[in-house]
Formats: C-alpha cells, structure tokens, sequence
C-alpha cells in the first residue's frame, strides 16, 4: 500500500508512466543488471532512481527515463540521503539507519 501512496503524489503522467509495463520491464531488468543491491552501500536495493530527474519535460524521452545508464539502485537510506542532501534538508550530525529512519550520528555509525 504504501508504494500507491507514493505515487499519488506524482502528477497524471507520471503515475501513468510509473504503472506502464515499459517501466515495470525496464526497472525489473536494471535490478537483475546490478543483483538486486544498492549501488551505494552494497545492501539489499528498494529503489530504482532516475540520475537525471524525470520532470514534466522529459517524461516521455525515453533516453531519460528507460535508459539504463540513467538509473541507479539504491536502498532506502541512500537513496533518502541523495534525495535530502540536494535540498540541503540533512545536517552533518544525523543520518539514516537501515529502515530509513533519521537518526542521530554518533561516534562509529558514520
């Protein structure tokens, strides 16, 4: 449920691309691609992120959004701390566990 939940904050055209088998066989096979682990960190992956953001501009180029060399896999704590860091939301004395809670960074956890 909470993967619909997501992706009803997307606009129409991107909850349509997000359902389309295009997407689904793109995404399953670039998950296979990598083992099915993070790119960052080596743990088990939960997402499958675009590089270069899918916007209202380039929803339909597939280059952008079907391209592998696109796409990264990445578990949630990475891809939370990408996703945070550009917006400048994430301090350096917190960080994200393995489910992807903000915890507070201490002395040995990174």
């Amino acid at each position: 449920m909470a993967k619909v939940v997501r992706l009803l904050k997307h606009t129409v055209a991107a909850k349509k691309f997000y359902w389309s088998s295009a997407w689904k066989k793109c995404r399953a096979s670039y998950i296979q691609s990598v083992f099915g682990l993070c790119e960052k960190c080596g743990k088990p992956g939960y997402i499958v992120d675009h590089i270069v953001e899918i916007n209202s501009e380039n929803i339909n180029d597939p280059n952008i959004t079907l391209n592998h060399e696109n796409l990264q896999y990445l578990c949630t704590p990475c891809h939370n701390t990408k996703t945070f860091a550009k917006s400048g939301v994430t301090r350096a004395d917190v960080m994200f566990d393995d489910e992807g809670n903000l915890i507070e960074r201490t002395v040995g956890n990174g």
